[in-house]
């Protein structure tokens, strides 16, 4: 019998597209989320099943008999209640768990008073016992089984008028559940954070799925009557007695508390959820964040348990509730009444899109801290001392001592809270899904200028989603792919207006950029390495072209490999890895190497040896001081190359089923660098110094005058941070917190021209 075949279907332009079906059981789905083998080599292979991919996906929303002991029709109509009776839930006795937390020494010594006074000795005991309970209240409450099973039980039926489907990999469960048997040693999850509705989202599928009840870590900006009702079901909060922000100084009792209190709940192996960035700001590690992964640290130190495994978990929805696609507005506070008005729209929501939990590859705890190799990344030589000389003509980029970060780290503890959130943002970003409106929208946004017809985008659609599965991403959606499209434009609303007869689409308006920038970050985060090296390509032949005018065609063009790296290393210094996908334990120059190979691998460039009728970029005689700061790069192999030009080339190359494909990786890195150059001019503006909250709001006003590009709050706090790990911002400390002042160069107006002159040589057409 012939096997079916996928029937092709006519679209208006007369042009045949077959039905999409690349992973539909045909093939394994592309699983990502390794743990890092430089860093964590023993747990490399820890607890990652045989034939993870071809284990499936399920959706975890909707509750079945098998997830019950029963099995019958009457239990089909009731399983999400039975099932939400049988969950087992931990109890606990608030007196003991205070007396624990009393009994702690970093407790004992942070309440003990340096002059005891002779008498009042039971009162003064009964006094601190009194603020210890105090600030224990502010940090959790004892759970409410009936509360948990109620809220857990109607959880499913939001879950289900809210999304199509929740997906949960089912080789990243088993993984999970296989850490989760580990004796003595507890989990902790550590996720992005895309919408408030996360952290019911994960207590649910952890709980649902065996793992156990978590704790979850809950933002402070909560109501009292919402964080009082949070703090039942399992969340726990800082205590409002820490600094706003964190440092190496001594928290007093609160933190004392907080201590004893995190290593109490790892000593229950009660799992742990941890949130590392905020809604309103993605990819940047959150001041609370840094807070509860010191306590981790605290715990392994103090030896409260022999260890703990993390997981990174990503969370991706094609769009995601509540609005906080538009990345501009500040995080507003949550209360209970905002909360059920949102469960109210969501009830009669009548476009639904899907949601995706991911579960990286759990690692040890013990083992990041005894390697910690993003350490000397971080305390390397800072942007300061390399990267300013290159952009005001002092001297060439030393490579040899490229570091990460600022040049203000704090104390080791610091140093060391800031490598594991980093590293853990890294993860949890790269081993999240790419959404169906995720694509549609960064090809709305990048791909085209104009009007646009409906099966072009089809094509471009189908094509760039291959480029993706040929670099093992994983994506959060199967079908038909007129389906997928009009899934994906249905969730577009400013984009949603299609003319039957010809289904034009309308290039995006000024409204829509910023929101179609929000969902089309997943894409770029994941291809952000190839378009660093497509803008580092772009400005070598921008260097080209004033000598030897424009070439007849692209593939005409040869280029140094020495000078391409070199360029690529230029932008890497000024963009955080965390911004770009990369990993903070490995140094730069290795990023170079790998994005050179990404490019050769994706077609993008050929190599071979340099000819007398190509268009060369080394058009200036080779200089010997940059070779040798570029020793790194240089291969042995090219001395004996004539007249000092290196025999190491590469000429550009175009795929031939995605045409233009380079073009389009420059523009994906456009609103980056767009917001960095914008940052530039907003410099010119502010009375310095300004305070650096308000100096964000200014920026983001700043940016929002703009009609080419779009605010976005991650952008500028991401622009005002590498500003001042490059030296064009001072940090200011006043006593009404720390204020921003430009430094003592850029204060010339010459010098600001030559920031904004280095950042528009990466965004030039």
């Amino acid at each position: 019998m012939t096997p079916p075949r996928a029937q092709p279907w006519l679209v208006p332009s007369c042009q045949k597209l077959d039905a999409f079906i690349p992973f539909l059981g045909k093939y394994h789905w592309p699983v990502s989320g390794r743990c890092c083998q430089t860093c964590t080599p023993r747990s490399w292979d820890g607890f990652y099943p045989e034939g993870l991919a071809a284990l499936g996906l399920r959706d975890a929303s909707r509750l079945t008999e098998a997830d019950t002991r029963f099995r019958g029709w009457l239990v089909r109509r009731v399983c999400g209640f039975l099932a939400a009776w049988e969950w087992e839930i931990p109890a606990e006795s608030p007196g003991q768990l205070l007396e624990r937390i009393c009994s702690s020494r970093r407790v004992q010594d942070a309440a003990s008073s340096p002059e005891p006074g002779p008498r009042g000795d039971e009162g003064s005991q009964r006094s601190r016992k009194e603020e210890i309970c105090q600030i224990l209240g502010e940090i959790q409450a004892p759970l409410s089984p009936l509360l948990l099973r109620l809220c857990h039980w109607l959880l499913p039926k939001l879950l289900t008028r809210v999304f199509l489907s929740v997906q949960l990999h089912r080789g990243q469960l088993e993984m999970v559940l296989r850490a989760a048997r580990t004796p003595e040693v507890p989990l902790v999850f550590l996720c992005s954070h895309q919408s408030p509705l996360d952290g019911p989202l994960l207590s649910f599928l952890l709980l649902s799925q065996g793992v156990g009840l978590p704790r979850v870590a809950v933002s402070t900006r909560t109501s009292p009557r919402l964080r009082s009702l949070l703090q039942r079901l399992g969340g726990i909060f800082l205590p409002s007695g820490m600094a706003p922000t964190w440092s190496g100084q001594d928290e007093g009792l609160p933190g004392a508390v907080l201590d004893a209190f995190v290593q109490e709940v790892l000593r229950s192996r009660q799992p742990l959820v941890l949130f590392l960035e905020e809604p309103s700001a993605f990819v940047r590690l959150a001041e609370p964040a840094r807070r509860w992964l010191l306590r981790l640290l605290r715990a392994l130190r103090d030896r409260a348990v022999p260890d703990a495994l993390l997981v990174p978990v990503g969370i991706t929805y094609d769009v995601a509730p509540g609005g906080l696609e538009q990345g501009a507005a500040p995080p507003q506070p949550l209360g209970l009444g905002s909360c059920l008005r949102a469960a109210f729209r969501a009830l009669w929501c009548q476009q639904r899109g899907c949601a995706r939990v991911d579960f990286s590859q759990p690692f040890s705890l013990q083992e990041f801290v005894d390697n910690n190799l993003v350490r000397p990344m971080l305390s390397g030589s800072p942007p300061e001392q390399l990267l300013l000389p290159t952009i005001l003509g002092r001297g060439p980029l030393d490579v040899g001592s490229v570091g990460n970060s600022g040049p203000t780290l704090g104390t080791e503890e610091e140093i060391l809270v800031t490598a594991l959130g980093l590293h853990a943002l890294s993860d949890s970003r790269a081993s999240s899904a790419i959404t169906a409106v995720g694509i549609t929208a960064v090809l709305l946004l990048h791909r085209y200028q104009e009007v646009l017809l409906l099966p072009q985008l089809m094509r471009d659609f189908s094509e760039l989603l291959e480029q993706l599965l040929l670099r093992g991403r994983a994506v959060s959606f199967s079908g038909q792919l007129r389906v997928l499209l009009v899934h994906s434009l249905r969730l577009l609303p400013p984009l949603q207006p299609l003319q039957p007869p010809l289904r034009l689409l309308q290039p995006p308006r000024a409204s829509a950029r910023a929101r179609l920038g929000r969902l089309a970050g997943g894409v770029r985060h994941q291809l952000a390495g190839e378009a660093v090296g497509a803008c580092a390509i772009r400005a070598l032949v921008l260097e080209m072209l004033p000598v030897l005018g424009p070439p007849s065609s692209l593939t005409k063009i040869v280029l140094s490999r020495d000078e391409l790296l070199h360029k690529i290393l230029e932008l890497l210094q000024l963009l955080p890895p965390t911004l770009l996908g990369l990993q903070p334990c490995r140094p730069p120059e290795c990023h170079s190497l790998d994005i050179l190979d990404k490019l050769i691998l994706g077609g993008l460039l050929e190599e071979e040896e340099v000819e007398g009728e190509r268009w060369g970029c080394d058009v200036a005689p080779w200089r010997p001081g940059r070779g040798q700061s570029l020793g790194f790069f240089t291969d042995d192999s090219d001395s004996d190359s004539e007249h000092g030009v290196p025999k190491q080339c590469y000429k550009l190359r175009e795929p031939q089923r995605f045409p233009g494909f380079l073009l389009f990786l420059c523009r994906l890195l456009s609103p980056v660098l767009h917001a960095y150059g914008r940052a530039v001019h907003f410099l010119h503006r502010p009375p310095w110094p300004l305070p650096e909250q308000d100096c964000v709001e200014a920026l983001l006003e700043f940016l929002a005058e703009d009609e080419d590009g779009y605010p976005d709050r991650s952008l500028a706090l991401s622009s005002l941070q590498s500003f001042k790990d490059m030296g064009v911002l001072e940090e200011l400390q006043t006593p009404t917190g720390p204020a921003l002042q430009l430094s003592q160069p850029f204060q010339s107006a010459s010098k600001r021209e030559k920031l904004a002159a280095f950042i528009q040589q990466f965004t030039q057409l």
